[in-house]
């Protein structure tokens, strides 16, 4: 066995994931970004949605049976890792050269890349598109639409939230959390997500002083009961 060979020099398309133990997952990961970074340092591109996206992108191939379920990419900007493991490798160092493979999902490109995208906030009217469309052919696999915090704030995405929440139909959306945006975010759902991270944060500060002051006999449940005062 070539021990210098890389393990994503074997993955051919995404099922080749699930022969995958945990060890090898996390040595593909650090490839994959490795392999981002080396060649969007040469060509130039989205780096850190990228590589921030890997072990998402990773996951949801190891998981679901894609091209048969649909993955949707809000954007796009993130999906270089996603091109890396649907059989594009060998040809990832042509990433937005003429003649090479595009810096967005393309439909023309690969029957991995279901929709093509660009533009922001339109994943989840996309992927509840497939769904209906599944349904009304009475097919039965997965469709699953990931976007940025910064996406989901654009009104096609409110849009599709609330046609999806109507319809009920089989919708997976992923919120990938990643405070990277343009510019500052504002509005309703903004300032929701701020507070659900910042409750997050506190809770965890409050456990970890609880679990603290416990260890300390006499004194330690005392404080505790004056901080819950």
């Amino acid at each position: 066995m070539d021990t210098n060979r890389r393990i994503l020099d074997g993955i051919e398309k995404p099922s080749d994931l699930k022969a995958l133990n945990k060890k090898d997952l996390l040595k593909l990961v650090d490839e994959v970004r490795d392999e981002i970074i080396s060649t969007v340092s040469k060509t130039g591109g989205h780096l850190a949605s990228s590589i921030g996206a890997v072990e998402l992108i990773v996951s949801l191939h190891r998981v679901f049976n894609s091209p048969e379920d649909k993955i949707l990419y809000d954007v796009g900007h993130q999906a270089y890792a996603h091109k890396l493991l649907t059989g594009r490798a060998k040809r990832f160092s042509s990433l937005r050269q003429s003649g090479g493979i595009s810096g967005f999902p393309s439909r023309e490109e690969s029957p991995y890349d279901c929709f093509g995208v660009g533009h922001s906030s339109t994943a989840i009217s996309a992927a509840l598109g497939f769904a209906v469309a599944r349904d009304m052919k009475k097919e039965n696999h997965k469709v699953i639409a990931v976007i940025g915090d910064g996406s989901i704030t654009g009104g096609i995405a409110f849009e599709g939230l609330n046609n999806a929440g109507h319809l009920k139909t089989d919708l997976l959306v992923i919120l990938n959390d990643n405070e990277m945006f343009i510019s500052h975010r504002v509005g309703a759902i903004a300032g929701y997500l701020a507070r659900i991270l910042t409750f997050g944060l506190v809770r965890k500060i409050e456990k970890n002083i609880e679990t603290f002051l416990r260890r300390i006999q006499y004194v330690g449940m005392f404080l505790l009961r004056v901080a819950k005062r």
